[in-house]
């Protein structure tokens, strides 16, 4: 096995030196720290050259619109280096077509007083207005936007910065996507001497995430008729004004209004006091978002309930009453060992009452399976063999075969190689699958051989990204259960968001929504990439596919088949669906919404910064 690992880090030591030139190759291995890796990184692709800066400036002299931004900053004792700093972040725009307008929420600081005043005499693009009376963030910002002219309201905090590109770039999405009603961006964070770390690099707008955390936070614009149609910040949500904000936004536009810029341009102030620094710091703002979060569900009629738990808000799905029928369908071929530890988990642990177990016996010689099944049917009474003669082995004709026989209103669709390990498992997925427009709902699943890992679980199935190795791969694989990694990877192992694809091997789904896009396909996935192709179905149907960290199981991963490079002709049935999804899928494996270009496509985990991002030409700063 070592041998092994050591001949998988050669070939992608091989890939590095082959896809990129040799500075970006040695900065990829050297690195030990990823927020030093991190600002060589921005140095690299994310700082403005005099170069780029004449290219930008090219570019807005043949826009024939150029949007005004109004920037609003809220503002209240705040240390005056970083107050200038802020203000001097928008007056270094490299885009010129903005106006600051800043309340100053009766702080009664005479230094902070005079220098707005500095700068509003200073500069006739900066407005200021000083409030009679202090009201705190949402009075204050609603008092800075009556000052806007413009169609779009930009939000910056008092000690925060904006990359010199930002509004060009938010500009840009103006002028590309003229329907739009909110425009987000990547970020990260600066310490008080002015170093950046943690980036977040953002996914385009993800509803399931949006109800984990704010996801779009920073750099937030909004279109200025809907802010004042919906009224602004509301009082009494303060610290969670903006989360508020973007919720009430959602009842009144179509997400495909929503634009993602997948840049990052804002960096968050981190200091002792900040949510930057540790959420906690101002527990009454997650307070706040929870109640947001919950009259949204009740506004919009989301059988859901929040609840914050003190770094994000876990956000409960429920289930229909009485609950659904699930038909739990799972393909076997002896290995009953196997077999035997799933069935036994499913038994003994799951919460979730009403369901059955159709087992599809395909082809097994083995005499103790055979005993072994007849046994169980015998054991539960909600369990049914079939037997499937299926072959050669067809991945998806054997369970779509399966469902003729299913009687639930939902599919589980299960390997035999898997085992639960909390009992809640099926009820979360539930919850989630009976949401509308949910297709596919995916678990989150763990390696069981401890010996490989030293006893540390590692994570095999975190959701799919399209694109890995030019086709897909699992998201986060061979993560640690409990490592530190970027604060942009921790939610896509630990809060639940939509996804393009998920794993079959812990699938479920309506039937519904099963039979609409036709099942599996029998004919170019018969065996690999089949739960990715209908996965894609679902989402080209209208569909959102979800993944939720708070369904566990094992997954020994390929047990009962060996894999296909171990055999020439299941090879060939390999390389067909390569091809077949790489034509069929095109687009998406180029750019997955559900993954950020400024990461690596490399190798299956994701979630490396990408040398160089997949970002357009026109718009990089190295082109």
């Amino acid at each position: 096995m070592i041998q092994s690992c050591k001949c998988v880090v050669k070939s992608l030591l091989r890939k590095i030196k082959l896809k990129f030139p040799s500075r970006h190759k040695r900065r990829i291995i050297k690195f030990e720290n990823f927020e030093k890796e991190y600002r060589e990184w921005s140095s690299l692709f994310h700082d403005t050259s005099p170069q780029f800066t004449k290219k930008i400036l090219q570019n807005i002299s043949q826009w024939q619109n150029k949007p005004l931004i109004s920037v609003i900053m809220p503002v209240y004792k705040i240390k005056k280096e970083w107050l200038e700093m802020a203000i001097e972040s928008v007056r270094s725009q490299i885009y010129s077509h903005w106006e600051l307008c800043i309340a100053e929420d009766c702080s009664g600081d005479i230094e902070t007083v005079s220098l707005l005043k500095k700068y509003a005499n200073m500069d006739s693009r900066i407005k200021v207005v000083f409030r009679a009376k202090n009201g705190h963030i949402s009075a204050a910002s609603n008092s800075a936007a009556q000052l806007a002219t413009s169609e779009w309201l930009a939000l910056l905090d008092h000690d925060d910065l904006l990359h010199p590109t930002a509004l060009y770039y938010v500009a840009d999405a103006i002028n590309n996507n003229p329907n739009a009603e909110i425009i987000y961006s990547d970020e990260d964070k600066i310490n008080e001497n002015q170093i950046r770390s943690g980036p977040y690099f953002k996914y385009d707008f993800n509803p399931e995430l949006f109800h984990v955390h704010n996801m779009i936070t920073h750099l937030g614009v909004y279109r200025t008729e809907t802010f004042k149609k919906i009224g602004g910040f509301r009082e009494k949500f303060e610290g969670a004004q903006d989360y508020d904000l973007v919720l009430r936004f959602l009842e009144n536009i179509d997400l495909s209004q929503i634009i993602h810029i997948p840049r990052v341009l804002y960096h968050w102030r981190m200091h002792d006091n900040s949510t930057a620094q540790k959420i906690g710091n101002k527990n009454y703002a997650g307070k706040a978002g929870e109640r947001a979060l919950n009259e949204h569900f009740q506004r919009t009629g989301i059988a859901a309930k929040a609840v914050f738990d003190g770094a994000q808000y876990r956000t409960h799905y429920m289930i229909p009453n009485p609950p659904p029928l699930v038909s739990i369908i799972i393909p076997t071929y002896n290995h009953h060992h196997l077999l035997k530890i799933c069935l036994e988990s499913i038994y003994h642990k799951t919460t979730y009452s009403s369901f059955e177990v159709i087992i599809i016996d395909n082809l097994s010689d083995d005499s103790k399976t055979f005993l072994y099944l007849q046994k169980i049917q015998k054991k539960y009474p909600n369990l049914r063999v079939i037997t499937d003669n299926t072959h050669p082995f067809n991945y998806s004709r054997i369970n779509n075969n399966a469902t003729l026989h299913a009687k639930g209103q939902y599919f589980c669709f299960l390997n035999n190689d898997t085992e639960v390990i909390n009992g809640q498992w099926l009820s979360e997925m539930m919850g989630i699958a009976s949401q509308p427009q949910v297709g596919a709902v995916g678990a989150r699943l763990w390696y069981r051989r401890k010996k490989l890992w030293k006893r540390s679980k590692r994570l095999q199935h975190g959701g799919v990204i399209m694109g890995i190795n030019n086709i897909a791969g699992h998201k986060n694989k061979h993560h640690k259960a409990r490592c530190s990694v970027p604060n942009y990877q921790a939610f896509a192992m630990h809060f639940t968001h939509s996804i393009s694809a998920v794993t079959g091997a812990c699938m479920v789904m309506s039937k519904k929504c099963f039979m609409h896009v036709g099942g599996f396909d029998e004919k170019n996935t018969p065996v690999v990439f089949s739960d990715i192709d209908l996965c894609l179905r679902i989402l080209e149907a209208g569909y959102r596919n979800v993944w939720t960290p708070h369904a566990d199981l094992y997954h020994d991963e390929s047990r009962t088949r060996k894999y296909d490079h171990e055999d020439p002709a299941k090879m060939i049935v390999f390389q067909e669906a390569c091809q077949y999804l790489q034509k069929r899928w095109k687009k998406i494996i180029e750019k997955d919404p559900c993954y950020n270009p400024n990461l690596s496509l490399l190798h299956e985990g994701g979630h490396t910064l990408a040398y160089p991002p997949r970002l357009d030409c026109l718009s990089s700063p190295t082109k």
